[in-house]
């Protein structure tokens, strides 16, 4: 199912122009593995974000090889994006990306459960939560006294190609729908859905 009109979205993303080499390279190895990164779409909406923002500390649940946490620094002036995922080999790629673009200094880089890395920090600025479907309730709820004040939080996958309308559920759609419903219903939260690519899902601690 599409999220939005399919030339709508191509339309888009033929106006969200990429120059940066390294982000081509990312979004290329991502095309040919077939691994889910947030894309160019997504990309441009954190960095702007990221922009408006000026946050110290961004922490990343889910890095992959860190295509989104590669927005995240170069849109920081002063601060640092912290990335996590548990296969050694995507954290050591991007720490390749990384060096290629003089993004080193901005970002610090962690192997292993991206919660409980997470958890380790205070003050966070923006949360971007992009890893098991299966965990973002429980993401929110162990780090919602780790945000700062006015922080941002950023879901990923928050329509989940669609399969949140369906009637028959699978457990991962059911978890995403938990989620989000606590998000809206949630008085420390302004809570909206921006429904570009798979849905992002942005918040402001109040």
């Amino acid at each position: 199912m599409f999220i939005t009109n399919p030339y709508i979205e191509n339309y888009i993303r033929n106006l969200t122009n990429v120059e940066d080499k390294v982000l081509l390279e990312m979004e290329e190895l991502g095309h040919k593995l077939n691994f889910p990164i947030v894309d160019r779409l997504v990309g441009k909406f954190i960095y702007l974000i990221t922009k408006i923002k000026n946050p110290k500390l961004i922490v990343e649940l889910g890095s992959g090889f860190g295509y989104s946490g590669f927005w995240f620094a170069k849109a920081l002036i002063d601060g640092k994006v912290v990335l996590s995922d548990y296969k050694e080999e995507n954290i050591n790629k991007a720490k390749e990306f990384f060096k290629k673009g003089n993004l080193l200094e901005k970002a610090e880089f962690h192997i292993g459960d991206a919660l409980e890395i997470a958890n380790q920090y205070k003050n966070i600025d923006i949360l971007f939560i992009d890893h098991e479907k299966s965990r973002y309730l429980e993401a929110i709820k162990t780090l919602e006294n780790n945000l700062s004040e006015n922080a941002l939080v950023i879901a990923d996958n928050i329509l989940w190609n669609g399969k949140v309308l369906e009637q028959n559920l699978d457990n991962q759609t059911k978890k995403i729908k938990e989620f989000t419903k606590y998000m809206f219903e949630n008085k420390k939260f302004e809570t909206c859905i921006v429904p570009i690519r798979d849905g992002i899902l942005l918040a402001m601690k109040k």
